[in-house]
């Protein structure tokens, strides 16, 4: 998490996946780089992204095309066999595949069904799956910055589903939002969808903002027109106010000598997903000469908690070892380029005005190698190539 940033959202006519989408891109988010990561999804589909305008507000709309025949509905271990095929950046993976996860366990609790059962049909189609991972990797391109959303109004009435007529809010809405503040009323329809409850219940703090310095700003458009407000998602970008006063960064430990190899991975998992910055497992010999894990990983102070939770629930051990670490960052800044093998993700990082250090991102090059039949480091030096020629597009 970068723990400068803010990305701070208005849920002005409600929250939708398409929107969320529609408002990074409006807010700067790359769209090739975007595209290129979607692209590895494994399913058929067009972007089609539209300046549009209600009540005088301007912003992006965004819709997904399908493209080819697509199945009436996927079941939960179908779309997250999709996921972790994908060429999704780890995290973005990860954050992705915990989110389908969270709407998956929702499901099963509203229809009485074991989660194994549970067959999306709205949030199993192209557009929902586009529009979460989308979601993931939007953050991602921004860097991972501290999500924080006004609580919602869910909307009233009644709307028509796959499963029938339902309320709105809809049941799965309600569950993905337990515990999570939310306003009564809002427009005559559905204000907040599965997608959209599920980006706040799994990648936001709803609340006030805290104060923060504005930066950029977008309008992602619904499709819906409502009689009383304009349907439309903001979304800010901001520096947090003294910030640097704020990043406290802590690393976290704990051994493990009898706990399965499968659960350290799963618990490098939970970790990132609860927010750690990175996370690790090394190898060691522990009292009586038995072989174990040091399980470790840093965490942004406001997301220390919830790492050691991870830690603790997903493994064998009994306690988390703290401690305050410094650290020195460089700036860092994601440009889209074009190489001959398609588009590609640069990572530069500054001190202040000197550039230190021009990486490719891993997941893009390998992804483009596989499509063109050719080594990973051809397409790594090509898009260093083409970042030193001066083709990146912001």
């Amino acid at each position: 998490m970068n723990v400068r940033q803010l990305l701070f959202l208005e849920p002005v006519g409600g929250i939708a996946g398409d929107m969320f989408l529609a408002a990074a891109l409006d807010v700067g988010v790359p769209r090739a780089a975007l595209e290129g990561a979607l692209s590895t999804l494994g399913v058929r589909f067009r972007l089609e992204v539209t300046r549009a305008e209600d009540r005088g507000i301007a912003g992006a709309h965004v819709e997904v095309v399908p493209e080819g025949e697509q199945p009436a509905s996927r079941g939960l271990g179908e779309i997250l066999a999709l996921l972790r095929a994908s060429g999704l950046a780890p995290r973005a993976r990860e954050v992705a595949i915990s989110l389908f996860e969270r709407i998956g366990r929702a499901e099963a609790r509203v229809h009485g069904v074991p989660l194994e059962r549970v067959h999306f049909h709205e949030v199993g189609a192209v557009d929902s799956i586009v529009d979460l991972c989308g979601a993931a990797v939007a953050l991602d391109l921004l860097g991972w910055p501290r999500v924080v959303a006004l609580p919602p109004e869910l909307g009233h009435g009644l709307q028509r589903t796959a499963h029938g007529v339902l309320p709105v809010p809809p049941p799965a809405v309600l569950e993905l939002l337990q515990g999570v503040p939310v306003r009564p009323g809002g427009p005559p329809g559905e204000a907040v969808t599965p997608t959209g409850a599920a980006l706040l219940a799994g990648l936001c703090e709803v609340g006030p903002a805290p104060p923060f310095t504005p930066r950029r700003t977008g309008y992602g458009l619904g499709t819906s027109r409502w009689p009383d407000r304009p349907n439309v998602l903001r979304m800010t970008l901001g520096d947090l106010a003294g910030a640097a006063d704020a990043a406290e960064v802590f690393q976290l430990e704990c051994n493990l000598d009898d706990c399965p190899g499968q659960l350290v991975a799963r618990a490098l998992e939970a970790a990132l997903q609860a927010g750690a910055l990175d996370a690790w497992a090394s190898p060691c010999t522990m009292k009586k000469g038995r072989p174990g894990f040091v399980l470790a990983a840093l965490a942004p102070g406001e997301r220390r908690d919830a790492v050691a939770r991870a830690f603790l629930a997903e493994t064998t051990t009994l306690g988390v070892r703290l401690r305050p670490v410094a650290r020195v960052e460089l700036a860092r800044e994601l440009v889209a380029v074009e190489t001959a093998y398609g588009g590609v993700r640069v990572k530069v990082g500054r001190m202040g005005t000197e550039i230190l250090s021009v990486h490719p991102e891993y997941e893009d090059c390998a992804a483009r190698a596989a499509e063109r039949g050719v080594a990973v480091k051809e397409v790594m030096a090509a898009a260093v190539t083409a970042w030193r020629n001066g083709r990146g597009a912001s």
